[in-house]
């Protein structure tokens, strides 16, 4: 079998080219995490105002951590919003080329 001419690189591998991988991974990893939260805040019905309380934090706060394009949120009220909804967050650091 020859090889496709047509395929080229992976998504990765331009991403990584143009210096932007990091950067879209974090973007990414970023909004599945305010849309697992939103989506337990929904099924244990928790209003934000309540969510913001029982993290005790303003809601202010708490609008920051669920907006999808809003990166600057800090481990600590990551893990209170895990506490408040009754997860537990889990971090690992990981070979770049898993």
């Amino acid at each position: 079998m020859s090889k496709n001419p047509y395929i080229g690189s992976s998504l990765d591998d331009l991403l990584e080219e143009e210096g932007t991988r990091a950067e879209i991974e974090s973007i990414a990893l970023k909004r599945a995490l305010a849309w697992q939260i939103q989506q337990a805040m929904e099924e244990k019905k928790l209003t934000k105002t309540a969510m913001a309380k029982a993290m005790k934090t303003s809601r202010a706060s708490l609008e920051r951590l669920l907006d999808p394009d809003n990166s600057s949120v800090t481990l600590d009220t990551i893990e209170r919003a895990g506490a408040a909804i009754g997860k537990r967050i889990r971090l690992e650091l990981v070979d770049p080329t898993s």
